[in-house]
């Protein structure tokens, strides 16, 4: 199963956002979203198959957590997007920064006539 596919299901993006935070058991991500233990256990099977999480053994329960490098296609196919995204946002702020600095500069050509005509 591909990554769009993966996170295309809202409770399996659900679990993702919940392992964002560390790592939790399944009684953890049942209660948290209000999910049956089995729909829970399907849908961690999914993401630990896809290599978005995996699991760990701790005594009687399974830990699961996000795996280092989850979803690599998704990420591939997001990243030009992000790039081109913080370039716009980059330009963006440069011209504020500009606009501002102009502002400035009239603010204090502003002052400057107004200590003039005050005879300052």
């Amino acid at each position: 199963m591909d990554g769009f596919t993966v996170i295309a299901e809202p409770t399996r993006r659900a679990i993702v956002d919940r392992l964002r935070a560390g790592e939790h058991d399944v009684g953890t991500l049942v209660d948290e979203l209000g999910i049956s233990q089995s729909l829970a256990s399907k849908h961690l099977r999914v993401l630990r198959e896809a290599g978005v999480v995996e699991a760990e053994i701790a005594g009687k329960r399974r830990l699961y957590r996000l795996t280092a490098r989850p979803l690599p296609e998704v990420v591939a196919w997001v990243r030009p997007y992000v790039e081109r995204w913080a370039t716009s946002f980059d330009q963006l702020g440069r011209a504020l920064d500009e606009d501002a600095l102009d502002e400035d500069a009239l603010d204090g050509e502003a002052l400057d006539g107004e200590a003039t005509r005050h005879g300052q």
